[in-house]
This record gives C-alpha cells, structure tokens and sequence, in this order.
C-alpha cells in the first residue's frame, strides 16, 4: 500500500508540473518544478541578481513555499490512496467477509427460499443444489469469471451459462463468442461465413450456442429485468421477484423461488397420477416424483408368451423373461437350455440338406426357411463377364480366350491378359507421375506411388508451426504439437494442442485451506492468490509461546496467536505466591525514544510497539493482619504487609476508669502482668478532665474532685428547696435529701405552718404543711336555708356534703312566693298598659302629622275605617304575653323546688 501511495504521489507530482520537496544534502530546502527552479541563495526571477532582501529571507521563502506544496501534494496522494484501497476492495467477497454479514446473508437465503417452503409444506430436500449456487453467490472468492479468472462484483454486468450456470463478466463472454466464432470462420471466405450461422461454446461446460445467442445486455438471472439495480438485501445479480421459468424437464409449471442464480429445483407442485402398472389408486404426489412403484408385482406377459413378469410394478419394459427351457436350434438338429428370452438360436452345423438341383448340398449354417435354387443353376458368366454360358451344375464355366480388359488397381491401365480365372496382376507400365504436392515429376512403375522429399512450408490452422510434411497435397493436418502456452491461474499451461486465440480457462480447481488444513473451499485455479482462506472452526493446534503447557482454546486462525490471558501462575520470589494476573510473557509497551523528523518532508512515524515480558505485579494475596491498636485483623495485599492503622479511635480504659483513649489507633505496649486488652498502655492519652460521673438523683451539683475512679464523696452543699405549700423557702444539705427515704424527704420539706389550701367545699385545709392532696374531713360550721331563703340552720360542713343535706320550704314560704308573684303579675299587667297607652299616644301624635299633609281638595265627608281589636293592640300584646311565659316558668321551677 505505501509504495502504490508513492507511485500515485509521484505520478501526480509529475503530471502537474507542480513544485515538489525533496531534502539536499545541506539543510537548506531545494525547490524542483517544470518550469526550472532555483535553489536557495541564487539569483532572482529575473536573473539580474540575488534576490532582495538577505539570505535569512529567501530560505524562510523558500522554506514556507515547500511546506505549503507538500501539504497540497501529500492531501492530494491521500485521496488517491484512499480512492484505490476502496475500488481494490469493493468485491462483493471481500465485502462481507466478517461475522456480521453471516445472519444478513441468512437472512437474504431464507427470503429467496420463503415462497418455495411456504407453498410446498416447507420440505426444502429439493433445494440443495440450488441452495449450494445461491451460497457460492455470498461465498468468497466463488463467483469468479473463468475468462478473466477475477471477482465478479455485485455491480458489474454479467452473463449466466443455461447449461452449467456458471457466471462470466459480459465483455469477457462476448469477446470469447467472439473468438469462438472467428477461429471457426477463419478458413473460410467472407462470402461462406456470412451464410452460416456458427455456434460458440461455453468456457467451461461446451454448451454451444448460435451466433444470435451471444449476449449484447445484462438481465437478472430469470431474464425479466434488464440492468438490475444494486440492492444489498438480494442475492447479486436478482431482480428480487419470483422466477417463473420453466422447469427442465417441462411439466407445464413455473419455478416458485425469487429470481436466483443456479439450475430451479424440482416441481413442488402436487398432481394426482397412478402407479406404473396403473393397479393402484392415483394419489397425490409432487409434480417431480410423479412416477411412482407401488411395489406389487408387475403381472404382465414377458416376450416369451408363457410366463408374466414377477418384478415389483416399474417403469418402461419389462426384462427379459428370467427362466431357463429346453429349447430346439432354428434347424432343429440340436436342443439345448437356454434362457427362455431368447428362444431362437443357431447351431454351428453346417445346414447339408439338398438342393434343388440334387447334386450340391446347402452349404449355409443353422438358418431359417427353404435352402434356396442352386448358386450353379441357370446361366452364367465367364470370369471376364464379357461371355455367357447355359451349363449344368456339375460343369465349370470355362474361359471365353478374349482379353481381359478389367481397370487394374492403379484405377488407369486395363489388364492385357486373356480371360482368367483369379485377381489380376499389378500394373508394371511406366508413366511420368507427378508427386503428391505436384512440384515435381518422374517415369515409374504405375503401381508404385511417388512421394518427393520436399517438406511443407505452409502454416497449419494455429498459425504458429509450419507443416513440415514430406510432399504435402496442400490439405494440411491440424496442429499436433501440445500448445503449452501459460494460462491465465499462472500455475498450469495450456494442455490442448496448438490453437489459434485464447486459451480455454484452465480446468483445475485449488483448495484454499485455513491454517490447520481441515477447512478448505474450492476455488478456479488462479484464485487462491486473491481468496480468503475459509473460517475454521477447529482448535488452534500451536504450541503455545509463553511459558504455560497449554494456550488458552481458540479457533484455527492465520498470523500470531491471540494474546495468552490465562493466569500467570509464576512462584513469586519475595513471598512464595502464585501470581494470578493474566500471562505478561509478551506484552506489547510503546517504544520510546525514536528517531523524530528532520524536515517536513519526512513522515512522522506512528507510535512503534514491541513485545517484551513484564515482571508479575506486585503480590494481591490477601493477607490477615492486625492493626497497631488491636482492634482489628482486616486482610491486606501480600506486597503491602505490615503494621497498619485501621483509622479508628483506640478506645482503651484510662486510669480514671471513666474516659477512653481518643487518639487514633496507634501502637500499644502490651504489659505482661496486665491481662486486660482494653486497659489504657503507656502510649495513651491521659485524663485531664473533670469528674463527669452522675451525681445522686436530686444532687444538681458536680463532683469537685478531677476524674478519678470509684465513688464521689457525699455533696454538703447547701440545697435550698421549697416547702409542700410552695410558699416557705428551705435549706437543707444536699447529701440529707439525696439520702433519705419519701418519708424523710416529706418531714425535710414542711414548713410547719397551717395549709393554705382550699378543700372542695371552699373552706382552708386545717392540716400543717404536707405534701399530695389535703384530706376531705372538713368539720367547720356551715348555715343551710331553704329554697327562698326564710328558714335557716347550722351543720357540719363533711355532713352536708356526705348525706347530701338539703333544707325544704314549709306552707309559709310557699304562701309568700304566691302573694309574691301575684303582686308582680300586677305590676306587670300595670307596666304593660302604662306601654299602650303610652304608644297609643305617639300614634295619634303620627297620624296628626300625616293629616296635615293631606290634599285640600280630599273629601272630608270621607267615612273612617274602624279597626279591629287585634289590630288596635297587636303591640301591646306581645310584651305582655312574654311576661307571662317568663313567671309562669319560673313559678314552675321554684314550686318544684
């Protein structure tokens, strides 16, 4: 690929007359162009002179107009490196030769197939043949023109053999039927050829074709579409629609399956046909396998007439009658057995019966039918057929003394002898006879022929070799020396004797096999240069490169064996485990510090790798360890064991039994006496602080020792607490109260004075300071009435309340509430007519006022309606009717009191 880069570059360079870089021998930049060019430092466009400016100019120039062209030169071979990789590649083998088009092409198979196995109850037997054609279509390197031995590619025109149905590139077809018929034509005159049609042959399997038949247009395999669009998802060359061509032999069907490459499988169709012996029932079968046996025997008479035929029902004939008879000869001297299909036969015996003429006897062998006249009866010639004679039979016919005169064998002369009985002699004249090729002549026997020693100097039908033959009439042999020109695989010559024209392709097929050999496909000879081997899917059988006994299994494959990925397994020396990182014997690492470009016109090289074995990484088995405070034993890689801190807080009892160690986990000094693994070791924090332990429930004050272990002393501060009564302030010692028991606590906490609580009666509790609820035993001295408050008596305040003691009216009392309410309801009554009287008044008043507004001219006579009593004193009597309601409610709840 790089050096048809680099010719493709050079090419372009030259064709364009552009300038192009190429490195001196200093460190300057020369610049080279059609036109001439000028190297650094000489003189100006012009020619006057040096160019203006300075030397350090004119190599900047120059060194920027060098850069610029070979950028444009170097895009420029790129694409044309670019454009002839894709038509190098652009086959349809080398298309889809990876996994991925394996479903896709399965996929296309099952499309072209669908309308076949949809239609014939999926029974696909039938379809391997055309399946084989249809796979070698997809196959790599299978669909390869004979003539030219390339690819055939999906978008190329070609031509499709009707007898073999190989696949040939359009102008290659035409230009051998072409040939073909050229060759044939050659000795001919241009008149003879332009009278006869001649047939051309295939390359590969001789089927001839007429001259009309020489394709001059590309159509799809079943010939309904003429150039067939490019569509990957069909078989190469198809149309995509159903075939419909008719089957071979014709049956009166059509071919179901989509336009295809190949011969058409047989006739799915179903027809309803018999047995060969027509004995059983017609059935339904394929259209292809119509004929059928129903096995029974066949029953029809054999040739001989006495026997049937016992073979199971078959087609055509039936055979010859097996058995074996006693059977006469046709002239019935001898019997013999023989096989009764052959009933006529001859004996050797001569036949001896008598003639006619009854002096001769027949002398014809075993034969059928009469003997016949006597061959020596009636008249007969002399042996010059010149005479005739009426003899008997027991006489010779003698000679006539004429002369013979019958033509001699040299087809010119007559014999001069007299009639003879026998063949005549050879013929001894002398004549002047010219040689075969006519060049030249002399007097000889007649009976000898003449043959002159000059050799042909004409070129035989190959065109190529001479005649070389010894006095050559002029209708020269063909060629019979071999051709042995190299034909176009390059690996075999031509076997055919010498030929004008191509050469027919070469016959023989290689086997381009995968690596291990096991999988091989057949390709032209000549292709295997070109062909992927086939995919194998054997094991790969090398000896494995690292230093394991066994490669990991992977299929049979060309080049290098994929990188080794099983465990390495290597004793590491430091630790005595096994390295269990994948195998490192060749790894691939960048090479570094290589050589980098001097000048633009050298390519910066890609970054180069090479294969070298690494050293096993460090050690990952875990290991269990201890951490520097004990606390816990986490597993840590093999390389990285030692002493470690887990980061935790140490925990460990201080001296004051109160606190713990609060530095992080950090190395301990383990004391041999010491038997506790949570005391504090000399590496831990002292106490500084304060005594936090919990005070006595009820103390509020704080230890006023440091932190120590064991007990606090009892607290002797002063507590100043309320009394039960909440109204006192006490003073008690601290350690009294958190020491004594409720009891204790109740004395500490009176005050000694009288409750000031309220029993639920209301009157004060009598008890001296206490705590909880006061007793309900109040023994004060209460006044109960009766309901209106007239009789009045002295009791017990707890009596009352116990006994639920009530005081009831007596007749007096009720008496007084009736004069009581009489004297209200008066007063009532009263009030409610001084209210009417009162808005009677402010009505008059009203109606006054309104009088006065009236119009002059009203009627004064006019008669004034009279109200009715409701409606004079409605609004007296709502308030007065209310006042009732209320006392006589009243009444009722103070009577039943």
């Amino acid at each position: 690929m790089e050096a048809s880069w680099r010719r493709v570059a050079s090419g372009r360079g030259r064709a364009r007359g552009r300038a192009t870089a190429a490195p001196s021998s200093g460190n300057g930049v020369h610049l080279r162009g059609v036109g001439g060019g000028r190297e650094k430092g000489s003189v100006g466009a012009a020619g006057l002179g040096p160019i203006p400016g300075g030397a350090a100019t004119s190599a900047a120039a120059a060194e920027l107009m060098s850069q610029k062209k070979f950028e444009e030169i170097k895009k420029a071979n790129q694409a044309a490196a670019k454009k002839l990789v894709e038509e190098h590649f652009n086959s349809s083998s080398e298309e889809e030769g990876d996994e991925d088009f394996e479903g896709k092409r399965g996929k296309i198979v099952a499309n072209t197939f669908i309308t076949y196995t949809t239609q014939t109850d999926g029974d696909v037997r039938e379809l391997e043949r055309t399946k084989q054609y249809v796979n070698e279509a997809f196959q790599a390197g299978a669909m390869t023109c004979l003539i030219c031995i390339a690819s055939v590619k999906r978008n190329q025109a070609v031509w499709s053999c009707s007898g073999c149905f190989c696949i040939f590139h359009m102008p290659c077809i035409q230009k051998w039927a072409k040939d073909s018929q050229f060759l044939v034509s050659s000795p001919l005159t241009d008149d003879d050829f332009g009278k006869r049609d001649y047939p051309w042959p295939c390359p590969k399997c001789r089927f001839e074709y007429k001259r009309s038949d020489t394709p001059s247009r590309y159509y799809c395999y079943c010939g309904k579409v003429e150039d067939p669009p490019l569509d990957p998802w069909l078989v190469p060359h198809s149309c995509g629609q159903v075939c419909e061509r008719d089957f071979k032999p014709p049956c009166g069907h059509k071919c179901l399956l989509l336009c295809h490459p190949g011969p058409c499988p047989p006739c799915p169709k179903m027809v309803t046909t018999t047995c060969y012996c027509k004995k059983a029932k017609p059935i339904p079968r394929r259209c292809s396998a119509k004929e059928w046996s129903c096995h029974l025997p066949c029953g029809r008479k054999l040739l001989c007439g006495q026997h049937k035929c016992e073979n199971p029902c078959h087609a055509g004939s039936c055979p010859p009658c097996p058995r074996v008879s006693r059977q006469k000869c046709v002239c019935g001297k001898q019997v013999a057995e023989r096989s009764c299909a052959s009933p006529l036969w001859h004996c050797d015996q001569v036949c001896g019966k008598t003639l006619p003429c009854g002096n001769h006897t027949c002398e014809q062998v075993c034969h059928v039918g009469a003997c016949g006249e006597c061959p020596r009866s009636g008249k007969r010639f002399c042996p010059c057929q010149k005479s005739k004679f009426s003899l008997p039979c027991t006489e010779d016919v003698p000679t006539c003394g004429d002369s013979c005169d019958k033509v001699l064998e040299c087809g010119i002369h007559r014999c001069s002898q007299r009639c003879h009985r026998g063949p005549c002699e050879t013929c001894r004249q002398e004549v002047e006879k010219h040689c075969r090729c006519g060049k030249h002549t002399k007097r000889m026997p007649c009976h000898k022929p003449y043959l002159c020693e000059t050799k042909c100097v004409k070129m035989r039908d190959c065109q190529k070799h001479q005649c070389r033959r010894k006095c050559c009439p002029g209708n020269c042999p063909p060629c019979d020396q071999n051709c042995g020109r190299t034909l176009g695989c390059r690996n075999h010559k031509c076997p055919s004797v010498c030929h004008r024209g191509s050469c027919y392709p070469c016959p023989e097929t290689v086997d381009v096999k995968c690596n291990c050999g096991n999988t091989k496909v057949t390709v032209p000879c000549g292709r295997e240069r070109t062909t992927r081997p086939p995919k194998c899917k054997e094991q790969c059988s090398r000896p494995p490169t690292c230093h394991h006994t066994s490669q990991e299994k992977h299929r049979c494959h060309f080049g290098s064996c994929p990188p080794c990925h099983q465990p390495c397994r290597k004793v590491l020396e430091k630790c005595g485990h096994l390295c269990p990182a994948p195998c490192h014997d060749q790894a691939l690492i960048k090479q570094t510090g290589r050589h980098q470009p001097s000048g633009p016109w050298e390519q910066p090289s890609e970054p180069a790798f090479i294969q070298t074995a690494l050293p096993c990484p460090p050690c990952q088995v875990p290991i269990p360890m201890e951490c520097l405070g004990k606390h816990e034993v986490s597993p840590l890689p093999c390389h990285t064991v030692g002493p470690y801190s887990c980061r935790r807080v140490c925990g460990r009892t201080l001296d004051c039994q109160n606190h713990t160690c609060m530095k992080e986990c950090h190395k301990v000094t383990e004391i041999d006496s010491c038997t506790d693994k949570n005391k504090a070791a000399p590496e831990c924090l002292q106490c500084e602080e304060g005594c936090s332990k919990s005070r006595p429930p009820g103390c509020p004050h704080p230890c006023v020792l440091p932190c120590h272990p064991g007990e606090c002393p009892p607290c002797v501060q002063m507590l100043r607490v309320k009394c039960h009564c909440k109204i006192t302030s006490l003073y008690v010692e601290c350690r009294k109260i958190t020491t004594a028991d409720v009891n204790e606590k109740n004395l500490l906490s009176c005050c000694k004075n009288q409750c000031p609580k309220e029993l639920p009666c209301g009157h004060r509790c009598k008890e001296m300071c206490h705590p909880g609820e006061c007793p309900f035993n109040c023994n004060q001295k209460v006044k109960l009435r009766c309901p209106c408050k007239r009789i009045k008596k002295e009791l017990q305040c707890n009596k009352i309340r116990e006994n639920q003691i009530s005081i009831e009216c007596d007749i007096t009392c009720k008496e007084m509430k009736r004069k009581a309410s009489e004297i209200k309801e008066a007063e009532a009554k009263a009030a409610l007519e001084e209210e009417k009287r009162r808005q009677q008044a402010e009505l008059e008043a009203f109606e006054n006022r309104l009088k006065g507004r009236r119009k002059k001219n009203r009627k004064r006579d006019e008669v004034a309606v009279e109200l009715t009593l409701w409606q004079k004193y409605k609004y007296y009597l709502f308030p007065v009717c209310a006042v009732v309601v209320l006392v006589f409610a009243w009444y009722i709840a103070h009577g039943v009191d």
